[in-house]
């Protein structure tokens, strides 16, 4: 199934469209929601632009790189310099809160409907809007997290002290250097607990997600909702292949993508697909509209 993954986009207007979706949540028995990056920069966390100059704006004019994920893969000549950009990239993008509302307007929508979260962002934005942690699942670790590098065991820490402390302390874009986090078991150094090879760290919370996860959708029935959320092509076989392959086996599921440029559906389900090619944000916000009036 999907082998050659013929596509297409939505034929339908966008009002018509965003109305077939308001409708779908509200009959929806239960609802996976997958999320992608798409979905942070509708809610303002943008990695260029505006956003990048005014926080990083000095990092741009001494090592030259324009955007902050540009910056993550920067050669910095010292842990000092690395740590001062890394806290700095945390801080803004973890612990302040996002620009916009789409969150917070999303948790309206499905607050209570039977729901389930499975993302690749690592931002944190989901918890901080207010949905309850027992229903994320954030598969590719989280910017509030430090592991050891090498790593030697399999824990995690909270960094939020540290980087605050790390982002108050810095001078001449360099932290002091006893700030620098080692691990507590090694002495090796501590590093970001996100999926970017396979030292990734999996630890016990990460588990007992991934089980949460794996038995709400053992256990759907009735109408089912896969509501995808800006989700890209870096890793569709997280979120988009399998919801394209769960709605092609359950009759009673419904396929629904909203995506800027990127919104598209698998032939063979259609029928079933809702597509919709725009800002997430403001599709969020017409559904709390149309279903107040």
């Amino acid at each position: 199934m999907f082998g050659r993954i013929l596509t297409t986009k939505s034929t339908k207007n966008y009002s018509e469209s965003v109305e077939m979706l308001r409708e779908a949540i509200e009959n929806a028995d239960a609802i996976v929601i997958g999320a992608g990056a798409g979905l942070s920069t509708s809610a303002g966390f943008t990695y260029s632009g505006e956003r990048f100059e005014k926080y990083f704006g000095d990092f741009q004019q001494k090592y030259g790189f324009s955007d902050m994920y540009s910056g993550g893969f920067f050669p910095f000549k010292s842990p000092e310099e690395m740590w001062c950009f890394w806290s700095r990239f945390i801080f803004v993008n973890r612990y302040m809160d996002a620009p916009g509302t789409v969150y917070a307007d999303l948790l309206e929508v499905v607050k209570d409907k039977n729901y389930f979260v499975i993302t690749t962002n690592v931002d944190h934005c989901f918890q901080k809007a207010g949905f309850d942690k027992n229903r994320l699942f954030y598969t590719q670790g989280d910017y509030g997290l430090f592991q050891c590098s090498e790593p030697c065991h399999d824990e995690t820490y909270d960094n939020e002290q540290i980087v605050r402390e790390m982002v108050y302390s810095q001078k001449n874009m360099r932290i002091p250097p006893e700030l620098i986090p080692k691990c507590p078991h090694c002495g090796k150094p501590m590093t970001m607990n996100l999926r970017s090879d396979d030292r990734f760290v999996e630890d016990a919370g990460w588990h007992k997600a991934a089980d949460r996860y794996n038995e709400f959708i053992d256990n759907l029935s009735g109408n089912v909702l896969f509501l995808e959320l800006g989700v890209g092509y870096n890793t569709p076989g997280i979120i988009k292949y399998p919801f394209w392959q769960m709605t092609a086996k359950n009759p009673d599921a419904v396929y629904a993508v909203v995506n800027h440029g990127q919104a598209v559906c698998p032939r063979e389900i259609e029928d079933r697909s809702i597509v919709i090619d725009g800002d997430i944000s403001d599709v969020i916000k017409n559904i709390i509209k149309k279903a107040g009036s």
